[in-house]
């Protein structure tokens, strides 16, 4: 692969490249930011490079745990009683070596000693255990309300975000991202307090025990500060790095074995692999630097303090010669020297853990952080009963305010009656149902149900008085009766039959194995195109939803399902407001009006026979002297 090609394959699946797309594009065709049927979704993995505001991030992700105070007051304590038992058995070992080595010391004052530094010791291993128990279950509380407020947030982001983001690196935010949090606050939080409170209580101790030795040993701290802070700036680069490539890669994963079919027709095998390799190297290549700098650590600290330590015990060995310092005092002091550098040790041995759990929230939080929908105005109202009397008038929309895909639409459709909408590929004809449903929000003009502005009316009862049934069937992991009510989950056995019978689906699902209790797993793999659409259509009926919108429902079925689906459908139909999308004319001859959209605009309006009488672009289509581009 050249780098053309890599720059390329890189581009296309980063944040920037895809915000770019998402300037002059929305879903469903030219000027849309998927790309178009087939077409790829961009990745969100931002390139690495310095957090935004980590200390943000960092107090984002501790309010958190801030909600189980109680438990964290308790950790504290075991913390510091872990910390105090820690040292005060180290110091027991001053006065058990200076008996040892006087004419004073005895059998029974050692076991003493010991038995003393025994139970010490026992004390802080009870207060480690209980600190780790909590601590497991605070991070795992605090992880568990993140996954909801990631999820929640997700329910709320407008269909916008969906159409501009791939699905792969979403659910890698949910996955990989969220892990290494809950990582983090499981070990290095408590980590982190620990480390603080024993680097302050050996100090302490030290000066009490000498303060010329003191002085040697904190003249090296300077130098494991600017060790630390030299490599942690490129760690934390590289970390971002790490977790961007990781979601590129989770992105291309995901779209590659969902496209799996058209990979194998195109005889693109090759090319996939050759694109994952590129990509699996990249984020091995951004793996290999991050971990080498975050492992790193450890032993550039070490070393400094084993430096540290051989000085301080040259030096306190001179002054127990030459000053008559105690042999204990110098045991106990070296043993600080090296605890008093173990802290920032062990802290610089989680810091890989750090800047995987600090990209990974930074990632999360960048969810969080999407505008979700508009709310609902204060004085929204809601149809009870809705008529289904839908009008639209002058409707101007771009997805971006540069790009105008409809330009002064105007329209209306009365209960009970079928409005067709024809013309080519990125004429504007699935915006307009887009638009109905909130979806998006129209820069011009008004669209009303029942004489009222959707903008006035209640986003949920807007789209419950909706039913759709689109050309990408999606069943979801469940049985055949469970998918059904979906439409309306508190419908009755009786009625998902009822609505199945009306989808022309029933002969079919008594086919199953288990009739409607048959589970359906994989998005329906265990049954045709067809089936799976009359599920969606049986789905849409038993909604009752008074206005219907069919979004190319047959276009991808053959000649025989599509008679059985029409019968559903006319079914469906009947006493409903209906907007129909489609490509294949012979499926809206009997509209009551039929709308020919070119580049945004209404060209030609009338019913089949008007259209044809007109000889226009309709009568072009129809009698095959142009085709639908």
């Amino acid at each position: 692969m050249n780098e053309a090609r890599k720059e390329a394959l890189i581009r296309k699946y980063s944040y920037a490249a895809k915000q770019a797309q998402a300037q002059g594009r929305g879903p469903g065709g030219p000027g849309r930011p998927g790309g178009g049927p087939g077409g790829p979704r961009g990745g969100r993995g931002r390139a690495g490079g310095r957090p935004k505001d980590t200390g943000k991030t960092v107090r984002r992700l501790l309010s958190y745990i801030e909600k189980d105070r109680i438990g964290l007051a308790v950790v504290f304590f075991c913390v510091i009683l872990n910390t105090v038992s820690s040292l005060a058995g180290s110091y027991m070992l001053r006065p058990i070596i200076n008996s040892l080595t006087s004419a004073e010391g005895s059998v029974q004052t050692l076991f003493s000693s010991l038995l003393l530094m025994a139970c010490i010791y026992a004390v802080g291993i009870a207060a480690q255990y209980f600190q780790s128990r909590i601590m497991i279950g605070i991070s795992q509380g605090a992880i568990f309300r993140l996954r909801n407020d990631l999820f929640s947030r997700i329910q709320k982001l407008p269909v916008r975000f969906y159409d501009t983001n791939n699905h792969g690196d979403i659910m890698s935010r949910f996955t990989n991202d969220v892990d290494a949090v809950g990582e983090m606050l499981n070990n290095t939080v408590v980590q982190i307090i620990s480390s603080s409170i024993n680097v302050v209580g050996t100090f302490c101790l030290m000066v009490y025990t000498n303060v010329w030795l003191t002085l040697i040993t904190v003249v090296m701290v300077p130098f494991m500060m600017l060790a630390a802070r030299a490599v942690t700036m490129r760690s934390r680069r590289f970390y971002k790095a790490q977790q961007a490539a990781l979601g590129t890669l989770n992105g291309y994963i995901e779209e590659t074995v969902t496209g799996q079919k058209v990979v194998k027709v195109f005889c693109h095998e090759e090319t996939a692999q050759e694109e994952f390799s590129f990509l699996n190297y990249d984020l091995r290549d951004k793996q290999i630097k991050a971990q080498f700098f975050g492992g790193i650590m450890g032993p550039v600290m070490g070393n400094l303090g084993q430096v540290g330590y051989s000085l301080t015990a040259c030096i306190g060995g001179l002054l127990c010669v030459l000053r008559g310092f105690d042999i204990g005092g110098l045991t106990v002091f070296v043993n600080y020297s090296r605890q008093f550098s173990r802290p920032i040790n062990e802290l610089s041995m989680q810091m890989n853990t750090i800047f995987s759990a600090l990209a990974g929230a930074e990632r999360v939080f960048a969810v969080m952080d999407e505008a979700p929908e508009p709310e609902d105005k204060p004085d929204a109202v809601t149809l009870s009963p809705c008529r289904g009397y839908v009008r639209l008038t002058d409707v101007t929309f771009g997805y971006a305010p540069e790009k105008v895909v409809l330009k002064k639409v105007s329209l209306y459709a009365k209960p009970g009656q079928k409005i067709a909408f024809v013309g080519s590929t990125g004429a504007g004809k699935t915006t307009i149902t887009n638009l109905i449903n909130r979806f998006y929000d129209i820069s011009e003009g008004t669209i009303t149900i029942d004489d009222v502005d959707i903008r006035d009316m209640k986003r949920d009862e807007l789209r419950r008085n909706i039913a759709m049934v689109l050309q990408d069937t999606h069943l979801f992991t469940g049985t055949v009766r469970e998918n059904i009510r979906y439409g309306r989950l508190d419908a009755t056995d009786e009625e998902v039959e009822q609505a199945a019978r009306t989808a022309s689906a029933h002969s079919f699902i008594m086919r199953l194995e288990n009739g409607y209790d048959t589970m359906i797993e994989g998005d329906g793999a265990n049954l045709s195109q067809g089936q799976r659409q009359l599920l969606n259509i049986a789905r849409a009926a038993i909604s009752k939803a008074p206005i219907l919108i069919l979004d190319e429902a047959t276009s991808s079925v053959d000649t025989r399902t599509e008679k059985h689906i029409e019968e559903g459908m006319d079914r469906l139909m009947a006493d409903r407001t209906t907007l129909v999308i489609a490509h294949r004319l012979s499926t809206v001859r009997n509209a009551n009006a039929i709308m020919v959209l070119e580049q945004g605009e209404i060209i030609e309006r009338g019913d089949h026979e008007q259209l044809l009488a007109m000889k226009g672009r309709y009568y072009e289509l129809y009698t095959g002297k142009r085709e639908l581009e």
